[in-house]
């Protein structure tokens, strides 16, 4: 199992004589595509390597788009999502190089 590849970002407001009650904190729980589970919905966030991005824009993995975890193979490769209306099967390689972020329902 991979650790959780969360990211945390801390925004410093405009104010530099502002304490710290007046910072603001974003904590953003964007994953791997590889990382969720069976069951599992998120919308995609983006990309990691280029060379992979057109080949999956053109499968409808488009940022913005919700998907869903249908199956996963036993060994784990490849998994099935739901993705714009028809089911995609992906390695865990390309999964690996979109980001997600989770929804939580």
């Amino acid at each position: 199992m991979k650790p959780d590849r969360g990211f945390f970002i801390h925004v410093i407001s405009e104010n530099r004589k502002a304490d710290w009650p007046n910072k603001t904190t974003f904590v953003i729980t964007m994953k791997r595509l590889s990382e969720l589970r069976t069951g599992a919905r998120a919308r995609i966030h983006s990309f990691e390597k280029n060379d992979v991005f057109l080949k999956l824009m053109e499968m409808g993995c488009v940022p913005g788009e919700i998907i869903k975890v249908e199956k996963i193979a036993p060994l784990g490769d490849p998994i099935s999502i739901a993705v714009a209306g028809y089911q995609l099967s992906l390695r865990l390689d390309e999964a690996d190089n979109i980001f997600v972020d989770p929804i939580t329902q």
